[in-house]
C-alpha cells in the first residue's frame, strides 16, 4: 500500500514537471520573440535616424547684408526664400544657414570663419567684398582674404559657391578692373561655381530694391535665388545627395 502511494506521489511530481517544463519553455519562446521583435524596432529606428542624419543637407549663406537682409523680415531674406524654394522642390530634409552680418568685410569675415564652421555645411554661398570696395581697401588683401575663406571651406569638406559683386566706376578704372578680376581669377583658381554678379538683374531696379537703391526687397530676392542662385546651386545639391547614399 505504501509502495503504490509512492509511485502515484512520484507520477504525479513527473506530470508537474513535465508541464513546468513545457511552460517555462514556451515562456522562454515568447520571450525571445518580444526581444526579438523589440530589438528589430530598436534596430529599424537606428536606422531611420541614421538615414536621416546621412540625408541631411546644410547650406551656409556667407556673407554681408546682402546675405543677413538688411532692412527686410528674417524669413523675407534669400536664405530663408531659398530653404523655401529648395522644400518646394522636393529638397525636405534642407537647412540654410543665415551668417550674414551688416558691415562685413573680407577680413572681418576671415576672421570668424572657423566659428562659422561649426555649422558643418554641405554646401556654402560666399558672397563678399562689397563692403570692402566701400572702403576702398586694398583689392590684393581682399583677394587674399577671400582665397584664405575658400581654402578653409574646402578643408571642412564643404562645397563652394563664389558669388561676385560688381562696384561704380568711381572709385576708379584701375581699382574697378582689378575688382572684377578678383572673382574670376579665384572661382578658376578653386574650380568653385560663380554667379559673376550676386545683384544680377535686381541691381539698378527701384522696384527690386529698398530706398538705399542697394539693398534688395523681397521681391529682389526672390529674382536672385530664382535667377542667380538655383542654377549654381541645383547641380551642386544633387552631386551632394548622390554623395550621401
Amino acid at each position: 500500500m505504501v509502495c503504490v502511494k509512492i509511485n502515484a506521489m512520484m507520477y504525479q511530481m513527473k506530470f508537474v514537471l513535465q508541464k513546468t517544463v513545457k511552460l517555462t519553455t514556451y515562456l522562454s519562446f515568447f520571450l525571445l520573440l518580444a526581444c526579438g521583435e523589440k530589438a528589430a524596432i530598436e534596430l529599424e529606428n537606428q536606422t531611420t535616424k541614421s538615414e536621416v542624419k546621412q540625408n541631411a543637407i546644410t547650406i551656409l549663406a556667407l556673407g554681408d547684408s546682402l546675405t543677413e537682409g538688411l532692412g527686410v523680415a528674417k524669413d523675407q531674406n534669400y536664405p530663408a526664400l531659398l530653404e523655401q524654394k529648395l522644400k518646394q522642390k522636393g529638397h525636405k530634409n534642407i537647412k540654410v544657414v543665415n551668417s550674414g552680418l551688416s558691415g562685413e568685410t573680407s577680413s572681418g569675415l576671415k576672421a570668424r570663419i572657423d566659428w562659422v564652421l561649426q555649422t558643418s555645411p554641405d554646401i556654402t554661398i560666399l558672397t563678399i567684398g562689397a563692403n570692402d570696395a566701400m572702403r576702398g581697401l586694398p583689392t590684393d588683401l581682399m583677394e587674399q582674404n577671400i582665397a584664405e575663406i575658400i581654402e578653409k571651406l574646402q578643408a571642412s569638406g564643404s562645397k563652394v559657391i563664389l558669388g561676385g559683386m560688381q562696384i561704380y566706376d568711381n572709385l576708379g578704372k584701375k581699382y574697378v578692373t582689378e575688382f572684377n578680376a578678383i572673382y574670376t581669377r579665384l572661382a578658376a583658381q578653386y574650380e568653385v561655381p560663380l554667379m559673376p554678379f550676386f545683384l544680377d538683374g535686381v541691381a539698378g531696379d527701384s522696384k527690386l530694391n529698398q530706398a538705399d537703391g542697394i539693398h534688395p526687397t523681397t521681391e529682389g530676392y526672390a529674382v536672385i535665388v530664382e535667377q542667380n542662385i538655383l542654377p549654381k546651386l541645383l547641380p551642386l545639391l544633387e552631386a551632394t545627395a548622390k554623395a550621401q547614399k
